[in-house]
């Protein structure tokens, strides 16, 4: 059963801020503290071994932070298009990373005269972090212009494989087309081959009719969850499932930014429909589904940043999700990614301050 969040977040929005370092919660108030600072627009950050951290910045550049506080930059790749909402996207440490020293990436590639989703990975040396290459792996097929909605999230799922998010390009019709790749979850093994299992003969979709999912991650179960900005309201929480459609641009819960309906309304046959969907919008971002590890009332909810509220919004899981909290602070200023640490501390990417926070008792 989806569920529309109607704003009791208003009441929220309309208490002061904590003070610098403490975040309040139904849980009870909460530490910040900064990780990483002085980044340039970051888009999203991963965790290396023995406590270093990877983040990506929208211009194209990672940083490296080592766990004794040394930093030190990476390149992007070259063919990258900068532009609107178009850079240097996510990024995903490999499972192997300590033998392979691979970092998996996304990005707007250059193709043409327009830009397309693409999968990179880069490959460093494990111990000194010195970069040695960069290869594109997979990318959508050509024929995109413009400078939005790419997505792009990765996560590696139980089976081992790459899943990643691509946005329609703004080209509303092609997320129901299933010769091209905008508009979908895609599947694809480390080396952006097509794996065997895939619904589509040939094809790296494994899921379609998304709009613009800028989050994406896996739960303890192994379900994939995926965040989607909607239009004008109607972001989604879904539950991504092999072969699936999920409706855009042929359902929403959102209205055209003219005020106009969307398709044909908010249910078809044969359409997916979301564990959850915010009206008005809240441009929600990077997601996670939290273990537990320190907070055990908050296992298997799904955490996402707002852009837009600048705060971080809780969902309780399962079919019936409704927003259980709402975790604001000074720094909470348009989270872009969230991700839970190795030590079950909850890290986010602040774009306005050029930060990575982590969150604690």
């Amino acid at each position: 059963m989806e569920f529309a969040v109607r704003w009791m977040i208003f009441a929220f929005l309309l208490l002061p801020l904590p003070a610098w370092g403490q975040m309040d919660s139904r849980l009870g108030p909460l530490t910040v503290t900064p990780v990483m600072e002085n980044l340039d627009n970051p888009w999203g950050f991963d965790f290396l071994p023995d406590g270093d951290l990877i983040v990506s910045q929208l211009d194209g550049a990672f940083v490296v932070q080592r766990a004794n506080g040394a930093t030190t930059t990476l390149p992007g790749p070259d063919d990258l298009a900068v532009g609107g909402q178009g850079g240097l996207l996510d990024v995903m440490v490999a499972d192997d990373f300590a033998t392979t020293g691979h970092v998996f990436y996304t990005f707007a590639k250059t193709q043409g005269r327009g830009s397309g989703t693409a999968l990179g990975r880069m490959t460093v040396d494990p111990t000194s972090m010195a970069f040695k290459s960069h290869e594109t792996l997979f990318e959508i097929a050509t024929g995109s212009k413009g400078g939005r909605h790419f997505g792009s999230r990765l996560a590696q799922g139980r089976d081992g494989h790459i899943y990643m998010t691509v946005g329609d390009r703004g080209d509303r019709p092609s997320a129901q087309d299933l010769a091209r790749e905008n508009g979908s979850v895609l599947r694809l093994t480390q080396d952006g081959a097509i794996p065997s299992g895939n619904p589509f003969a040939g094809s790296a979709i494994w899921s379609y009719g998304h709009r613009n999912p800028q989050g994406l991650t896996v739960a303890p179960n192994g379900d994939i969850i995926a965040i989607e900005h909607g239009p004008r309201g109607g972001d989604e929480i879904n539950r991504v499932e092999r072969g699936k459609n999920y409706g855009w641009p042929i359902i929403s819960y959102g209205r055209h930014y003219s005020g106009g309906k969307v398709g044909e309304g908010t249910a078809k046959p044969g359409m997916e429909q979301p564990l959850l969907y915010w009206d008005p919008s809240i441009a929600p971002s990077g997601a996670m589904v939290y273990s537990g590890a320190l907070w055990p009332q908050w296992e298997n909810h799904v955490f996402t940043g707002s852009l837009k509220f600048d705060n971080i919004q809780v969902a309780s899981p399962g079919g019936d999700a409704q927003i259980t909290d709402v975790l604001e602070s000074k720094q909470t200023q348009r989270v872009r990614d969230v991700d839970e640490g190795p030590d079950g501390a909850i890290y986010f990417l602040s774009q306005p301050d050029g930060a990575l926070y982590k969150v604690t008792p």
